[in-house]
């Protein structure tokens, strides 16, 4: 089934205008269920903008969105969204939030976006027809982990998982180069795929976090795994590593 994708990473690009207009973001906090979890009026107002939208698009999609009652578990053909990845950052107006979208047929995405708003960085990608930054073709790093860039996430969710992700992280910071965290796991995935650094890492990541981003991975010759070696999934929250064909194989044998 072909889609539109510039039809879809204008509505993505519309909805980032959300974003930038933005003011008092940590006036308009709610906490949700977990540790450090937030949400704003702002992701509210991305996430109804964009099913409104691309439902004019793709009329026959479902849709699941973090913010909300969705099916994640449902395997129609569906958007999976993301409306602000990064919400702690656009809270403190840390300026490194995205948007992400991906429509996925079963347990994999065929279509996705991820749009940084506040630098113009668009990536997108469709299945079969590789990744794509502003237009131009990316691809991942030949580096192995040892001359190479780590990305993490902390699980702040869940701070049961912060011993033993330190733990490795410590394995990583020691090998590597160099270690960073930006604060959204979408922007992350697509670091990798352009090839600014290696490896991503993260315990218990939801689908909307990445599933735009594992088709972007993938399509520029990434690598998308689980920590035990399986596709993430769509359907569930995921352990997961995003790297290049060398990296993968160091980050695995430090774990």
């Amino acid at each position: 089934m072909d889609f539109n994708i510039e039809q879809i990473i204008k509505t993505v690009k519309r909805a980032g205008e959300i974003i930038l207009t933005a003011h008092e973001q940590e006036e308009s906090v709610t906490e949700k269920e977990g540790k450090k979890n937030f949400v704003t009026k702002y992701d509210v107002a991305v996430q109804e903008y964009l099913f409104r939208e691309l439902a004019k698009i793709v009329p026959q999609a479902e849709f699941v969105g973090e913010e909300g009652n969705s099916n994640i578990e449902t395997t129609a053909l569906r958007f999976i969204v993301d409306p602000i990845d990064g919400t702690t950052n656009f809270m403190q107006d840390y300026r490194c939030s995205c948007i992400s979208v991906a429509i996925c047929e079963g347990d994999e995405a065929v279509l996705g976006v991820v749009y940084n708003p506040y630098s113009n960085e668009i990536f997108s990608a469709e299945k079969g027809k590789g990744a794509y930054l502003n237009d131009k073709k990316i691809c991942v790093s030949n580096r192995p982990l040892a001359d190479g860039l780590a990305l993490f996430g902390t699980s702040p969710y869940h701070p049961e998982n912060t011993d033993e992700t330190f733990a490795l992280l410590r394995k990583v910071f020691d090998y590597s180069r160099d270690i960073r965290r930006s604060g959204s796991a979408a922007y992350d995935i697509c670091a990798i795929a352009c090839g600014r650094c290696e490896i991503f890492f993260e315990k218990e990541l939801q689908p909307w976090d990445y599933a735009a981003g594992t088709l972007i991975l993938q399509e520029a010759g990434g690598v998308a795994e689980t920590y035990d070696g399986h596709s993430p999934s769509l359907s569930h929250g995921s352990d997961v590593i995003f790297s290049n064909a060398k990296a993968i194989y160091e980050f695995k044998k430090l774990m």
